[in-house]
């Protein structure tokens, strides 16, 4: 396993990388080793993706042993948040995670669960959410035991300079979105402006949710998510409200994104 410095606080598991390779090779083991344990489980390993640079950091799961190892025909594949543009754009979380890694591994292409690239967002979040949940009801995805949502074996986010995660931005109403299970949005502050997204009660609910921060442009926002709601600027920031209801959250950072944390209120 990648040399990692593991922290504990409140807000979950820290994991600290000397490089952006140490992260990328702990990351690889921890998904390859979920994938293991869920079909073992339930026979079936659903992994949620996002955009930016995460899916650049799953690369080291294209090369051996996990190309050999992992059970990649059990794999279920759905994203946090997409823009509502064509599947061959180039902002496209889809087009993004294919390139990168769908492409390379030999995943069933039934099993990748994107949006509907022709409708509007609004229609585009209807139609995400009624193939959720009709996988539910399959019980191709497993169900929460305390809500109706989803409960994602892992789901994978990002986190902007602003602390938002999936497309769910600081002071704006898919935040407060309680029951849908997948939002819309005509207005993202960051372009392009129309864009669907899981809402908090689906990210809260999942098995296992891991956020991955790299640079250090984003050393300010991890600090002020660290630093819970001791300040007044803290307490919207989406990632702080990322706190699964009965799994377990684990950030991954390396040491630039780490570099204003002064480790109070952590314990190894």
């Amino acid at each position: 396993m990648a040399l990692s410095k593991v922290f504990h606080n409140d807000r979950g598991e820290l994991r600290i990388h000397e490089s952006l390779d140490d992260l990328a090779a702990s990351l690889a083991e921890y998904i390859a080793e979920l994938s293991e344990v869920s079909v073992k489980d339930h026979g079936v390993f659903s992994i949620v993706l996002s955009g930016g640079s995460l899916v650049g950091l799953m690369g080291k799961l294209c090369e051996a042993p996990y190309i050999r190892t992992v059970d990649w025909a059990r794999w279920h594949i759905f994203w946090s948040d997409e823009r509502v543009v064509s599947k061959s754009h180039s902002d496209s979380n889809y087009k993004l995670a294919k390139d990168e890694l769908l492409s390379k591994v030999p995943v069933v292409p039934g099993h990748i669960h994107s949006i509907n690239d022709t409708v509007s967002a609004e229609q585009a979040a209807s139609d995400y959410e009624f193939v959720i949940r009709q996988l539910v009801r399959t019980r191709t995805v497993c169900a929460s035991d305390i809500s109706d949502c989803p409960k994602f074996d892992l789901i994978l986010l990002g986190m902007g300079l602003d602390g938002h995660v999936a497309s769910l931005f600081p002071g704006h109403g898919a935040l407060d979105e309680k029951n849908e299970w997948v939002t819309f949005l005509t207005d993202s502050p960051k372009p392009p402006p129309e864009r669907i997204t899981f809402t908090l009660p689906v990210i809260n609910s999942a098995s296992n949710v891991a956020i991955v921060i790299t640079g250090e442009n984003k050393a300010r926002a991890v600090q002020m998510v660290m630093a819970g709601n001791s300040g007044p600027d803290c307490s919207s920031l989406p990632a702080q409200m990322v706190s699964p209801s009965s799994g377990n959250l684990v950030w991954f950072l390396d040491r630039s994104a780490a570099s204003k944390l002064n480790g109070s209120g952590f314990s190894e």
